[in-house]
């Protein structure tokens, strides 16, 4: 259904209204490429091949977690059109880096300064070659919107920059998230993330 905001027509935003993003958490999310189109790599024999541009948001996101204390990486994969990751806002903790957990080949989600989950529930992620509030646009400081659309826009530069294409979209609009609310819960999505790249062509967003 659309809504109208200056005068214009809009998808309404799929954030929980009553939800603060910025609030300590777990969450689930999915970034697309614009169109659903396949421009981060090709899954062959169910191993993830990144292309150029998979591998300008493998970078940025490892950056991502550099810069940004409060927001660890729990789970992560990259597909040919979308990114799926389990995000954690925890303050008062010690700096960290998300680079070092998902430039490996292969490795296991730990979940930072906390205990691990227990090691049949640990996320096993495969990756080769790389590793609303105020108006429309408003993003809450140190929230998942605003990391997002951070993410977003240094990628889309890139590889505009790369590619010659100053302006064109890389990604969609919006993007999908959820509140994770419990331990099972999280195990359950860990799990589709582990498993999503194996069963990429029974994909809601699969392109041959």
């Amino acid at each position: 259904m659309l809504s109208k905001f200056q005068n214009k027509y809009r998808v309404p935003s799929a954030r929980w209204q009553s939800w603060d993003y910025s609030s300590e958490g777990l969450y689930f999310i999915t970034i697309n490429a614009v169109h659903h189109e396949c421009l981060f790599g090709t899954i062959v024999d169910k191993e993830m091949y990144l292309s150029a541009y998979g591998q300008i948001a493998a970078e940025e996101w490892n950056k991502s977690f550099e810069i940004r204390t409060e927001l660890f990486c729990d789970a992560f994969v990259i597909m040919p059109n979308h990114i799926h990751a389990i995000l954690r806002i925890e303050y008062h903790v010690e700096p960290h880096g998300c680079a070092a957990d998902c430039a490996s080949d292969e490795f296991d989600a730990e979940t930072h300064d906390c205990a691990s989950l227990p090691d049949d529930d640990n996320i096993r992620i495969s990756i080769r070659g790389a590793r609303d509030g105020y108006g429309v646009a408003f993003r809450e400081p140190k929230s998942i919107s605003s990391f997002v659309g951070g993410f977003k826009a240094v990628v889309t530069t890139r590889i505009n920059t790369l590619r010659q294409t100053k302006g064109q979209k890389v990604w969609q609009y919006r993007f999908h998230d959820h509140v994770i609310r419990d331990y099972e819960a999280c195990r359950r999505i860990g799990a589709y993330i582990d498993s999503n790249i194996v069963n990429w062509k029974d994909d809601r967003y699969y392109k041959p």
